[in-house]
């Protein structure tokens, strides 16, 4: 905050984004991604396939983990918007997640023994809701801190592609060092991720990198707090009636209600996704450990080329038709190997398998790292058009509430994820190449019709407004307001 109390989008001649300081927020994304990618791949196999509990009872504790979620990240993004202090409105939740994000993800993996069935799911829901609120606490006002670090139409879009890059590089990275590394074939366990002996060693390695890589991320930015947006003069502190009443103008922006339809579909897609991925890789395409790490060889290069390319298309497309076309590739292109699994032209013996399916996963991570941007991007322009509306920078509230409905939304296809594994009578402790082929075409099946409300999803998308010339007049109404 200035001298005289004032709320500018950027205080004092702000200096030039650096490109050190642009790796050191997007970084911060890269432990999000980790533990997504952990939680997401291994909770619902670990906890069923490993340690024997139902798949529906699993998806539910899951569920309820997300749906919990939901409710705390809206009001943590108004209490950050809300927050003065000595170390800005952002750094003090970031830094205070630290160390609870990395015991529960620890805990998580490591439930006591002897429990019965009951208290383990049970010990399964409250560690994963503990897990996402400390993730929220960081999660939510680092978003927010990336909308807010530079006021350009085009820079914004550069801040978020380091983001997206670093989810790309978390996911990468849990994804190799789990299939090549924690989860390594044995003669017992030709699955490595079928062995209760290695989740010890895993869920360490992860719950201490998250750890540091949160830390990083929130010490390396602090040289920029100065310059960032703080609460306006005349906004009180945090209440649920200010809360409500900043949820309230967030949903009055068009063009954030529309993105937040977009969000309920394509996160119901997600999850339905992530539950069922590692089913499909494992049982369905009989993939050993090996070759699933070869599949970080088409993430590497899509999200390489999205990071390159997205600034160019925003320059040449704008933000809208981008994202759009962006979330329909990426609901129809996964879906494309199964569907032809399921249509008798694929199958687990195909000459040359791994290939064609590593190229057919350019049609998802490429655009996935287009959509994030784009959508990122895109919300921080909203927070400008909520700033001349109505006085007041809502970059936690708006990116929290986008966040609020993916969360709800993943929780019911989590649990969706769980329900299908049990409706098509998945069996415990399965292996690989001894699962009747009705099962295996039921969840190829259910992956495949997740692609319905990913297109909703795009078609939603169309009707966001959020182009260079809406910008340009934002910009300049803020231009011309009173200080």
């Amino acid at each position: 905050m200035n001298s005289d109390g004032r709320n500018e989008p950027f205080i004092g001649e702000a200096p030039p984004l650096t490109r050190r300081l642009k790796l050191a927020y997007g970084v911060g994304s890269m432990a999000e991604a980790i533990v997504y990618s952990s939680t997401t791949q291994f909770l619902l196999l670990f906890y069923n396939q490993v340690r024997g509990l139902s798949a529906g009872g699993v998806g539910v504790a899951l569920a309820a983990g997300l749906a919990v979620n939901a409710v705390i990240d809206p009001l943590v993004g108004s209490w950050s918007d809300r927050t003065r202090s000595r170390w800005g409105r952002r750094h003090p939740f970031m830094f205070a997640a630290i160390l609870p994000v990395a015991l529960t993800l620890f805990g998580l993996f490591n439930p006591p023994s002897g429990l019965p069935a009951w208290a383990e799911l049970g010990w399964l829901g409250l560690l994963y809701i503990l897990l996402q609120q400390a993730l929220t606490v960081f999660h939510t006002p680092h978003l927010a801190m990336g909308g807010e670090l530079t006021p350009d139409y085009i820079e914004r879009t550069q801040v978020m592609s380091y983001n997206t890059f670093f989810l790309w590089a978390g996911d990468t990275f849990c994804w190799l060092a789990s299939f090549g590394l924690f989860f390594a074939a044995t003669a017992r366990f030709p699955n490595g991720a079928l062995d209760p002996g290695h989740y010890l060693r895993f869920s360490t390695v992860i719950a201490l990198l998250v750890g540091t890589i949160l830390f990083a991320s929130a010490f390396f930015t602090r040289s920029r707090i100065p310059w960032l947006p703080a609460p306006a003069p005349d906004a009180g502190r945090f209440t649920l009636r200010a809360f409500a009443g900043d949820v309230r103008h967030a949903l009055a922006n068009r063009n954030y209600v529309l993105l937040l339809v977009s969000m309920f579909f394509l996160s119901l897609m997600q999850g339905v996704r992530g539950g069922l991925w590692i089913y499909t890789a494992t049982f369905y395409w009989q993939l050993s450990n090996a070759q699933i790490t070869w599949f970080a060889l088409g993430s590497f290069v899509s999200y390489s080329c999205g990071s390159l390319i997205v600034a160019w298309l925003h320059r040449r497309f704008d933000k809208r038709l981008t994202g759009a076309v962006a979330v329909a590739v990426y609901s129809v292109g996964p879906a494309i190997p199964l569907a032809l699994g399921w249509l008798g032209v694929l199958g687990s013996g195909t000459p040359g398998l791994l290939a064609i399916l590593i190229a057919f996963s350019l049609l998802q991570h490429l655009p996935y790292s287009l959509m994030t941007t784009t959508m990122y991007s895109a919300l921080a322009d909203m927070a400008d058009e909520n700033e001349l509306r109505f006085g007041e920078r809502q970059e936690g509230v708006l990116f929290s509430t986008q966040t609020f409905f993916a969360r709800l939304d993943q929780a019911v296809g989590a649990a969706l994820a769980g329900g299908v594994l049990t409706l098509v009578a998945f069996p415990a402790g399965a292996q690989p190449g001894h699962v009747a082929a009705p099962v295996l075409a039921g969840v190829a099946l259910a992956y495949i019709a997740s692609t319905l409300p990913g297109l909703a999803a795009a078609a939603a998308y169309t009707r966001v407004r959020v182009t260079r010339a809406s910008y340009a007049a934002t910009r300049a109404g803020l231009d011309q307001s009173p200080a």
